[in-house]
């Protein structure tokens, strides 16, 4: 039923699109059964990529295919919301008695607006911002005084994230010099034979202390086993209900995502076989803090943040904790990644993406 419905709304704004293409232009006969067949086409597109991707052969096709339905998605978004805003202000002036710009007019200006935004999104989308946090616990040995842990996020590697984008972004990680590294779910996001050749760059990377992950949804979505060995290849620890000692004092603890329906999601369980005077930090893909889970730093992803503006405004409807650190009241804290790639649509609007940096020192 949810699928539905995002399948109704997505239609929706395709065909607002449209009409209103259809009306700055006054199109009849050939040009309106054009204006409604794009929506049409472009409501089925995403369904119709999908079955295209699990064509082993036909990678140029899907690559430039998803550059055009993912893109259009984007636009559309933008185009949107742009649009009802447009709409409630003409509303208004026509209330007030005020001038309202003529169709076609209001049309184009609309048009320019949405391009010059999507411009804007596809620059901040392939320059992620460097957040600090800095963490302070006297659990933490006296050497570990400026440890520093690098974390990334729905990162999205596939069809429209490739080798170009994941050299800049390791050249970025390596500038920070991080003592560990951790991925918190959603590395991957495409079939196996997209991934080709990117396992190995981040393979050679190999932090001080070690790289960690654990699965969010869309390594379920894309093909856990497939997803499992790419992460081994690529050099990472998968913690699934797994904590690790990385050192003396500081526990790592990954738990998969629910949609991985084969992995155990029991944190009190996974977290009973820590130590008590261990400074815990918990991977987990989704921002759902479980209050009576005893942890000192959960590092989680998913959100995006909505990624395009203003969706992160219904994104907070289900994820509260949307981006950024938050205190908790058993005083545990957590960091919400904004997500170091894109999902879809290759932009990002008032919603950059995030490389985390988290330093310790002790009080």
């Amino acid at each position: 039923m949810f699928f539905f419905l995002i399948f109704l709304l997505y239609g929706g704004i395709q065909f607002y699109f449209s009409t209103k293409l259809v009306h700055a232009f006054a199109l009849a006969g050939p040009g309106w059964l054009l204006a409604i067949g794009w929506a049409l086409l472009m409501t089925l597109s995403p369904l119709l990529l999908w079955r295209l991707e699990r064509c082993p052969d036909c990678h140029a096709v899907t690559v430039v295919s998803a550059w055009l339905v993912f893109g259009w998605m984007g636009f559309s978004f933008l185009f949107f919301w742009l649009g009802l805003t447009l709409d409630i202000y003409g509303w208004a002036a026509r209330q007030a008695g005020l001038p309202v710009p003529a169709l076609r007019a209001a049309f184009m200006v609309l048009v320019g607006l949405t391009v010059l935004l999507w411009i804007a999104g596809l620059h901040s989308a392939r320059h992620p911002k460097v957040e600090r946090v800095m963490i302070s616990s006297d659990k933490l040995p006296a050497d570990f005084q400026g440890l520093r842990i690098v974390q990334i996020s729905d990162l999205h590697l596939g069809i429209l994230i490739g080798r170009q984008r994941l050299d800049e972004l390791l050249q970025q990680i390596k500038g920070l010099q991080p003592d560990i590294l951790v991925s918190t779910g959603d590395l991957v996001d495409a079939e196996a034979h997209y991934l080709d050749g990117l396992a190995d760059p981040l393979a050679a990377f190999q932090p001080r202390l070690g790289k960690f992950a654990v699965t969010g949804n869309h390594e379920q979505y894309a093909g856990l086993q497939h997803a499992l060995d790419f992460h081994a290849r690529a050099g990472f620890k998968l913690l699934r209900g797994d904590a690790v000692k990385v050192a003396d004092g500081l526990v790592l603890l990954g738990i998969d995502d629910p949609a991985v329906l084969a992995g155990s999601t029991d944190e009190a369980r996974a977290l009973a076989q820590t130590q008590t005077d261990c400074f815990v930090i918990l991977l987990k893909h989704q921002p759902v803090v479980d209050p009576a889970v005893r942890f000192d730093l959960q590092l989680s992803g998913h959100t995006h943040n909505g990624q395009i503006f203003p969706f992160g405004l219904l994104v907070r409807l289900f994820y509260p904790l949307i981006q950024g650190r938050y205190d908790q009241p058993n005083g545990s804290q957590l960091h919400v990644s904004r997500g170091t790639g894109t999902w879809g649509p290759p932009i990002r609007i008032l919603a950059p993406p995030e490389i985390t940096l988290i330093e310790f020192k002790r009080p």
